[in-house]
């Protein structure tokens, strides 16, 4: 795999945040402010785009399909 090919530290930092599961109200956006160093919108428009994204498929497939149906079923009920 060529190095473009590859995502970046910060992709793969937002996916394995991604994977791991949240209890209580807060505690993901506190993450995301503490361990990436992002504001919550700025993380938000970083995981959206790597959702549609092949190497994040080619990474995390199950991570990156898990959001896109929840994305895909948010779509359809606006």
């Amino acid at each position: 795999m060529d190095r473009e090919d590859q995502l970046g530290e910060r992709e793969r930092a937002v996916l394995a945040l991604e994977r791991r599961g949240f209890t209580g109200p807060g505690a993901k956006e506190r993450a995301i402010r503490e361990e990436l160093g992002l504001a919550p919108v700025r993380y938000y428009q970083l995981l959206n785009a790597l959702l549609d994204d092949e190497r994040a498929l080619a990474h995390d497939p199950v991570t990156v399909n898990r959001l896109r149906r929840v994305r895909d079923q948010r779509r359809s009920e606006r």
